[in-house]
């Protein structure tokens, strides 16, 4: 992923070429991420699996979440709707790995089966959902981030939506919000209230085109 998108050049690029091919490589780069986990969490127990679980599911995330963008580069309305175009046909391309190798190669652990009530289906709606919103606000950002000051800087975006999740899911934890503890699925699901934070700060300031 590369460390800055310049934006002085071409912006905005969803041309539908580039849609395709980036949902087709984020799509295999999840799914590989998604194999990693399951290895460790069947390999490893106790701090080592929760340290290393939590290591991959930050890096896809955040890959996730800016890697759309950096092929739009964004500036307008039109590179945020092609980052979230790459989150969303990322996710279908997901659908048919993960129904055709993944689910086949029974990569997920039983606890899927019963979170979903004896089912593994339950995940693919909610990661349509989810995966979309994760580069439409990364999009969000990236094209903030050059209304300011011409590029977009993806390490200090990742370190705004690093902060701004750890501390929604501080704030849980805290709290005592239901079903929130000091864990990697807490502060996984915090980045969703996380990134909207992280939103509104990157644009204070920024020049809407």
């Amino acid at each position: 992923m590369a460390t800055a998108v310049q934006l002085e050049g071409e912006y905005d690029n969803t041309e539908l070429r580039r849609v395709v091919r980036g949902s087709i490589t984020l799509a295999l780069i999840q799914a590989v991420f998604v194999v990693v986990v399951s290895v460790v969490n069947k390999s490893l127990d106790g701090t080592v699996d929760h340290v290393l679980t939590g290591i991959f599911v930050f890096i896809g995330t955040m890959i996730t979440i800016f890697y759309p963008g950096t092929l739009t580069r964004p500036r307008t309305i039109e590179g945020i709707a092609g980052a979230a175009g790459i989150g969303l046909g990322a996710t279908w391309v997901f659908l048919l790995l993960d129904a055709f190798i993944l689910q086949t190669l029974h990569v997920y652990t039983n606890r899927w089966r019963e979170i979903g009530g004896g089912s593994i289906w339950w995940y693919l709606p909610v990661w349509w959902m989810v995966g979309t919103y994760l580069s439409w606000m990364g999009g969000w950002i990236l094209a903030n981030q050059a209304n300011k000051s011409g590029e977009a800087s993806v390490p200090s975006a990742i370190a705004l939506v690093t902060i701004a999740s750890a501390t929604c899911g501080a704030i849980a934890a805290f709290t005592h919000f239901p079903g929130a503890s000091w864990n990697v699925p807490t502060f996984a699901v915090a980045v969703l209230p996380g990134l909207a934070l992280a939103n509104v700060v990157s644009a204070r300031g920024s020049r809407r085109g």
